[in-house]
This record gives structure tokens, sequence and C-alpha cells, in this order.
């Protein structure tokens, strides 16, 4: 998945408000819920010593009204400069949390990440095509864009003089080159905007005719989904959301095996693929990595823990992984396990020991990488981290199984 929309939290020195909120209006009090449970969460960061221009700027944010029902959470990351991050998700968080701590609590910040799918909706008929895009949940997320394909005489309805045939015949022409021009302004957007998947609806025929013009780009990301128009006429709302979210909810679970299936696939033939802290943060200093693969496990760990923080959370923290801490630099891809390392490179200012949850996922950022979370026991994840590689070469860590009967460690060898 993609995680570049996180990159405003890379590189910024300083203390990082990070507020996980359960976002669900109630019945009877609605929006008030909310502000109750931030009102909760300003005291926590008070107390951590979050300076007051930044609890402002988080409740103007959490103030807003976002006209928005049913079970759903929020997470905002926020620092001196005003709110970094603003996300809404899915589900509400089982254990509320706000920190104020040296970093930015990236997990959370990636639980939203790990929900979100950039879509581009577009519902089409024989006379153009409307562009939108969705929540997470189906609905409409902004404002719908028109486009009026060129040719007007769509309509087989007769008329004095002209023989049926021909009047039908000019028809099928219009529609057909409709078709061309709307699968022409798909490819157009796919090319510019480059989403992940492109929901096609609207009339079942139109819907045919520009599915088979498009280009190879935006054909690939097509997914039909029934029940939709341009417009809203005629459309049942809630029931063509469903569909949506039924059809992201598929996306999600297909993009996630797909970076699986090539872990497990690159791990078996020992390269492509490694693991353990220390050979991923080899390959994110050598800016090699595809996507970084996370236990879901590590989320758990980082709401509990996050949840019980105090004042002095980074210590909490610090119980991630083992307890492992990383070295950074300036550079965001200044990733090492011991200052000297970094230092052997000639990086001697700036230096900073973090937690490697946090340090990871900073590199990761930084090099444009993807994010996955694998669900325990889905593939072997030593640390419970590893990563898919752009590339790899004689120098790249290999993970190598060992070959003494009840052994099943792994081994990280050189090439």
């Amino acid at each position: 998945m993609k995680i570049d929309w996180l990159k405003p939290l890379v590189g910024r020195p300083g203390l990082f408000a990070t507020v996980h909120l359960d976002a669900t209006p109630s019945a009877e009090a609605g929006e008030k819920d909310i502000a109750n449970r931030w009102r909760a969460a300003r005291r926590a960061l008070e107390h951590q010593g979050a300076p007051t221009a930044v609890l402002d700027a988080l409740e103007d944010a959490v103030r807003r009204p976002s006209h928005e029902g049913g079970e759903r959470g929020r997470v905002l990351v926020a620092d001196v400069d005003g709110v970094l991050v603003d996300r809404m998700l899915r589900h509400a968080p089982t254990a509320p949390t706000a920190v104020w701590l040296p970093v930015p609590a990236l997990l959370q910040a990636a639980l939203a990440a790990d929900e979100a799918v950039d879509a581009l909706c577009v519902a089409v008929d024989r006379a153009g095509a409307d562009f939108w895009s969705c929540d997470a949940e189906g609905r409409d997320a902004g404002r719908r864009e028109t486009y009026t394909a060129p040719h007007d005489e769509v309509s087989k309805t007769s008329s004095p003089g002209t023989k049926r045939a021909t009047i039908e015949s000019r028809a099928e022409d219009t529609w057909e080159r409709n078709a061309a021009a709307v699968a022409a302004e798909i490819d157009r957007r796919v090319a510019q905007e480059r989403p992940e998947v492109v929901l096609l609806t609207g009339d079942v025929r139109a819907v045919k005719s520009v599915r088979s013009d498009l280009g190879q780009a935006a054909a690939v990301r097509v997914v039909e989904v029934p029940g939709g128009g341009r417009g809203g006429a005629g459309v049942h709302a809630d029931a063509f959301a469903a569909a949506v979210e039924d059809a992201l909810d598929s996306y999600r679970e297909r993009r996630r095996e797909v970076t699986l299936a090539e872990y497990r696939q690159d791990q078996g033939r020992e390269e492509g693929a490694v693991t353990s802290v220390d050979d991923v943060v080899a390959v994110l200093a050598r800016g090699q990595v595809k996507e970084l693969v996370l236990s879901e496990q590590l989320v758990t760990e980082a709401t509990s823990a996050l949840a019980t923080t105090g004042a002095d959370g980074g210590i909490v923290l610090d119980g991630l992984l083992g307890g492992r801490r990383l070295w950074i630099g300036p550079d965001p891809m200044h990733v090492a396990r011991t200052r000297a390392d970094l230092e052997g490179l000639g990086v001697h200012d700036g230096l900073q020991e973090l937690p490697a949850t946090s340090a990871l996922l900073r590199a990761a950022i930084a090099q444009d990488a993807g994010l996955t979370f694998a669900p325990e026991g889905s593939v072997e994840l030593v640390d419970g981290v590893g990563a898919t590689l752009r590339w790899h070469d004689g120098a790249t860590p290999r993970e190598v199984a060992a070959t003494m009967s009840g052994d099943g460690a792994r081994f990280a060898v050189p090439r």
C-alpha cells in the first residue's frame, strides 16, 4: 500500500502529538461525544507537556464536523507548525491514545494507510462520464467532475425524412466514438493521477464499450461495480456505497496477498526478500526496499504501549521489537544499527537514536516504499519485520534456512 502521504512526518525535528481517537458519534449526542473524547485526549497531552498551540491546532481539526455516521476512528499527528496528518479510520480504536513524543507514532498513522485505497470512481453513459473519489466505505469523498464526450447524436428516435436504419447507424457510431473518448479521458487521468484501482459503473453497454477501449495501464486497474450512474439519478445510494465498499475490501485483500505472495516466493528463492531488523536496516540504507512488511502483532503491541504511555512515553515505546533501537542521521535514509556505522559512512552531525519501528518506517517512507501488514502465520518474519526488494546484488543480505534437522532458524549470509 502507498504511504507517500506520510512524508510530511519525515525529516522534521522536534516533538509530535499523535492522537488516535474514537470518532463515532452517538445517536443521542452526535458530535458532542467526539468533543468529550477529545477533551480527555487534550488533558493527557497537556499532562505530557504538549504546547497550547499544538493542542489548539488539533482541537480546531477535531471540532470540524465530519457529517459521517457509524463507527469510525481518526488519527491525527501535529507539531508546532500545525496538523500534519488527519485521517479517518473505518473502525474506532480499541484503546484511544494521545501521546507527545520525540517522534510521531508512525504505526498508528500507518494503520490508516492500510485501510486507504487510492480509487478513481467513474460512472459512464453514452454521452460521457462522471469522475470522483470515494472514501474507504464507498461514499463520495469529493466533488464529481463531469466529462462530456464530443459526439451528441446518441438517440435512435426517428425523424421525418430520415430512414430509421440511418438514424440507428448514426447513434451506434456516436456511442462507439463517445466510448473511445471516455476511455481516452480515463487513460489520461490514470497516467496523471496514478490511482491504485479504477471503479467503473453506469450504463451496462457503455461500461462494456469503454472498458474495451482502455489502454493497458487503466485496463489492469479496472473493477466493475454494478448499481451506479451519472449524477446519481436512479441510484440507490446506500446499496451502491455497499457495493463499492465490497469492491474496495476485495482489492485490499488482493493488494496484501500480492505482496505477501511475492515475499514468500522471493524468500524461497533466497533472493529478492529479507527478514530481521538487521537485514531490513541494511537494505533500507541502500534504497532497495520495494515493500516493507510488518507483522500485525506490531500494531497491537504499539497500541497497547501507547495506551499506557505517560509523561515519559519514550521508555514504553522502547518495548517494541524487543527494545531494539536504531540510529538515524539528517537524511531520512541514514539508518543503521549503531552510531559507529553511520560515522563510518562519514555522517557525524544530526545523529539520533530512535525506537526501531520509528526508524524503519521513517526510512521506508523516505524511499517511497510501500507498507504491508502481515497476519500472524501468513509469512515468515524474523523480529516481525521483512521487506521485498526493488533490486539485489552481491552485497544484499540473503536468508537461508539452517540445514540441521530440527533447527528452524534462519541466518543472513553474504552472497
